[in-house]
């Protein structure tokens, strides 16, 4: 079965199971690292990543019996992220459906709890064998991959405005974090400003699109949990190309509600032209690799 995300690094021609058996053997035999690890039951997995472009490709995922055979049971692509989008704390539950896991971080930049697909299980089930506290110090590389998107213009502001923006929005942060934890005033304070800002938008709207009076946003998209729909600020943008398709990739590193994350999509699914400082809108599949901390 074609993952609805293929097409996002590179393999939107990818459309028959002889043609995914086929990418499903040449990542095992060629794969660029392997990772290995043994979950709670003694059941030994392995790993195999192949790059086919800038930090994308694929990723497959099946066990290994005593005698060394390994028996295929899934795949999934990736894109892998270096940079750090948060330090937040972070849960790791595993999948129902198939040896692998969502993970949770409450980002206050973000206003909701963000779910994700662990990219890198193999480390954390290798430390969790060792009876290691695992997510303890631990941060998280945030990347996203796209079925689609538009590209938009800027929304233009000089720099008092931008300078205003900020303040204001670490202002909220500390309300949230306080909130949280339980404080009445600040609970108050944030249901104030909401209401005041509903009311400044309804007047607006009259007048202006939607997309000149929001900045970026970060809100859940359809059923699945770790789907999303963002709108963020183009920081860096390059054009890669998959090495077996020969499909064109738009690689970019967002900026949306103050966290940076990688983002890739296949250009024959992307509206406009992508420059730094524009901003990309459109739907993604979150995955995070967490850096733990030996």
């Amino acid at each position: 079965m074609m993952h609805h995300f293929l097409r996002s690094v590179g393999f939107a021609g990818a459309q028959t199971r002889d043609e995914i058996q086929r990418l499903v053997g040449d990542t095992v035999q060629h794969a660029d690292f392997v990772r290995q690890a043994k979950d709670a039951d003694g059941i030994s997995y392995v790993l195999f990543y192949k790059l086919y472009a800038k930090n994308m490709g694929l990723a497959v995922c099946g066990a290994m019996d005593e005698n060394e055979s390994f028996f295929y049971e899934y795949y999934f692509p990736f894109l892998y992220s270096d940079g750090i989008s948060t330090a937040e704390e972070i849960s790791l539950d595993r999948l129902s459906s198939q040896v692998g896991y969502a993970g949770l971080v409450d980002e206050t930049r973000i206003g909701v709890s963000l779910i994700f697909y662990l990219r890198n299980m193999a480390d954390y089930m290798e430390r969790l064998d060792k009876k290691r506290d695992a997510l303890k110090g631990a941060s998280l590389s945030l990347a996203a991959l796209s079925d689609g998107g538009t590209i938009l213009m800027p929304v233009m502001k000089s720099v008092k405005e931008r300078n205003f923006s900020r303040k204001k929005a670490a202002g909220r942060y500390r309300l949230i974090a306080a909130a949280k934890k339980g404080n009445e005033e600040a609970m108050e304070t944030l249901t104030l400003e909401d209401m005041d800002t509903y009311t400044a938008v309804s007047k607006k709207i009259k007048e202006s699109d939607v997309f000149t009076l929001v900045d970026t946003y970060f809100m859940p998209f359809g059923v699945e949990c770790d789907h999303y729909s963002v709108l963020g600020e183009i920081v860096q943008c390059e054009d890669v190309e998959n090495v077996d398709s020969k499909e064109r990739i738009c690689l970019m590193k967002l900026l949306c509600n103050d966290m940076y994350f990688d983002l890739c999509v296949n250009t024959q699914d992307l509206t406009g032209e992508p420059k730094k400082g524009r901003r990309f809108k459109g739907n993604i599949w979150l995955q995070g690799g967490v850096n733990f901390v030996d």
